[in-house]
């Protein structure tokens, strides 16, 4: 652990929460396409964030976070304005939400905060329409966005300066992955249903050495607040969704929409923690805008989970709802799916169509080089086929028991067993559709 986190998790022990500022700085840190399982304080299937765990090391690890959607600009939306897709209107990737919805900088501007934002925060470009105090560099991989942050900290007076909101989003890890894989990158776990092969092991590699840039990113930051930010700050770390690998990214299993929260505020939440609390994107407005003074709005998705991190609560949402809709002509494919409990049910709501990503039909940057060969390997390996096969084409509906299927490998839905929780999970999504006003638009052409 580097000294300056010991110092901090030291001297905040001895902070009485009472004499804490009632307006703490407040730092949301973003990573671009990272799976919760890939760094290392949930296990990290063989990648290191060093950074990453020191934040964990001096906070609350939620081993149950989730994105609202499992796709760029529809998660991020959600998380400005603590609004579910359907009812903020961005549902699919690249749009936006409605103009007239109050956002997140309005929320905190209105308590006297400073609200800024660089880098991949908002979706490229959308930035501007939400109406931060500032924003730098929120263009597709522009890196210039992370030592900027830390000029704009460099430069920002600290003599009467209003407190701080400060949103830093990484563009690592999605591709394009760094050329040059991890070394020993044979070693690294493989995500379930992939097929082993040197040419997967060696892009799995490369999306490793994205993840240790991210974490390069966090680090910085990190010591920028720690060298000009007033002491105790709230510092919360997440990931729009998880990695851009079959299965991840665009779609609602676990390893799509299953992401990494950490969150540190010395003096209130003590280190090395982890909750089994099972929270959502929308709720992080709500939260860090009660854990700011402010009242956080009952209309809208999201509900705080601040007392979680006062150590009051081990408890916040007993469901967890997912939509994804799409992404431009490659990804046609709409689904939605709850998670209530251990138990997870997903609907394919049109499983007539072939499921597609930028992995299988975009540029071999995007993925297609390990695809393809994943392709000509199937045809000799049945296993390889299954895997393929399952990508393209899903059933009407899956049911999964994650406290025996965590990887959800063995779909329960068609088990007359499992007929009566099937039919529970099926009526809760049905309600929580029609409550949503999801009138489950196609966007695009699908593919056949």
């Amino acid at each position: 652990m580097s000294p300056w986190f010991t110092t901090l998790v030291v001297l905040s022990a001895a902070i009485p929460t009472a004499d804490l500022p009632t307006m703490p700085d407040i730092v949301v840190l973003l990573a671009d396409d990272l799976g919760q399982l890939d760094v290392t304080p949930y296990g990290g299937r063989g990648m290191r964030t060093p950074h990453i765990q020191q934040l964990a090391d001096r906070g609350l690890t939620f081993e149950r976070a989730y994105v609202a959607s499992p796709s760029c600009a529809p998660s991020r939306a959600a998380l400005l304005t603590g609004l579910m897709p359907a009812r903020n209107g961005a549902e699919a990737n690249h749009s936006k939400p409605r103009a007239e919805l109050k956002k997140w900088p309005a929320y905190f501007q209105e308590l006297g905060y400073e609200v800024v934002a660089f880098g991949k925060v908002a979706h490229y470009k959308h930035t501007v329409d939400y109406g931060f105090d500032h924003f730098e560099h929120d263009t597709f991989h522009d890196h210039a966005a992370i030592p900027a942050a830390v000029e704009y900290l460099n430069h920002r007076p600290r003599e009467n300066a209003k407190p701080l909101c400060l949103m830093v989003g990484s563009n690592w890890p999605h591709v394009p992955w760094p050329e040059t894989p991890l070394p020993d990158a044979e070693l690294l776990a493989l995500p379930p249903k992939s097929v082993s092969t040197p040419l997967t092991h060696t892009w799995r590699g490369r999306y490793a050495a994205a993840v240790r840039s991210c974490d390069d990113d966090l680090g910085t930051i990190l010591d920028a607040v720690r060298r000009h930010l007033r002491p105790n700050p709230l510092i919360l770390f997440s990931s729009d969704h998880g990695a851009q690998w079959p299965f991840g990214k665009w779609n609602c299993y676990e390893s799509g929409v299953a992401v990494p929260l950490i969150i540190s505020w010395p003096g209130v939440i003590a280190p090395n923690q982890r909750t089994a609390a099972m929270v959502s994107w929308v709720d992080f407005l709500p939260t860090l805008l009660e854990a700011a003074g402010g009242r956080p709005p009952g209309e809208l998705d999201g509900r705080s989970f601040l007392p979680v991190l006062r150590g009051e609560s081990a408890t916040h949402r007993d469901r967890i709802f997912a939509t994804h809709s799409g992404d431009g002509d490659k990804n046609v494919y709409p689904i939605r799916s709850v998670r209530h409990g251990d138990w997870k049910y997903i609907r394919n709501l049109h499983p007539e169509f072939r499921f597609t990503t930028h992995i299988d039909l975009a540029k071999p940057v995007d993925g297609n080089a390990y695809w393809q060969n994943w392709v000509r390997v199937a045809k000799e390996d049945p296993v390889a086929a299954a895997i393929v096969e399952q990508y393209h084409r899903r059933p009407a509906e899956e049911l999964y028991d994650l406290s025996r299927d965590p990887e959800e490998q063995h779909n329960l839905a068609a088990d007359p067993q499992h007929a009566e929780r099937l039919a529970e999970l099926r009526a809760e999504l049905d309600a929580w559709l029609a409550a949503q006003g999801d009138k489950l638009t196609v966007f695009n052409e699908p593919r056949r």
